[in-house]
């Protein structure tokens, strides 16, 4: 399969199909094409795993220097930064994962959790409204919507 192919199964009327295709895609967005580097990365899973962020967010940086086109390395360093509270450097991540791949549904949503962390609803709900765009049937992103639209509309957001 395809990376075309399976962000089309996604939106497609066949759910075992669309469960497929997110499975592989994660295939997809693992592999860098250089064996360094995908060691490096899976590496640095398993140290994250463990609970290291430090190690694992230097092992990420490692395979952002190596291979800083490759959108996966920003995103697992994304993960890493939003298990340690550091929102803003996760963001910031996320962003430059969707500039290597913008239906990266991972990164949309992992960003709307840091929007949300971080009082900011609206951006969060605008993030998630893309990722339900790429992913409809991702159903913690359609709650996690719905909570930022709820909070938007208490005024609880920028």
């Amino acid at each position: 399969m395809t990376e075309d192919e399976g962000l089309r199964a996604l939106v497609g009327p066949d759910d075992a199909a669309a469960a497929r295709a997110e499975a592989a895609l994660w295939e997809i967005w693992h592999r860098s094409g250089d064996r360094e580097v995908d060691t490096l990365l899976h590496e640095g899973m398993a140290v994250m795993e463990r609970r290291d962020l430090a190690g694992a967010e230097a092992i990420f940086a490692r395979v952002i220097a190596q291979a800083p086109e490759f959108a996966e390395g920003w995103n697992k360093r994304a993960t890493v930064r939003y298990v340690a509270e550091n929102y803003e450097g996760s963001i910031d991540d996320c962003e430059e994962t969707l500039k290597r791949k913008p239906h990266h549904f991972g990164a949309l949503s992992g960003q709307g959790l840091c929007y949300m962390a971080l009082g900011r609803p609206r951006e969060a709900a605008a993030v998630f409204r893309r990722a339900l765009g790429v992913h409809p049937r991702l159903r913690s992103v359609r709650h996690n919507l719905a909570t930022a639209l709820s909070e938007a509309v208490r005024g609880n957001g920028h």
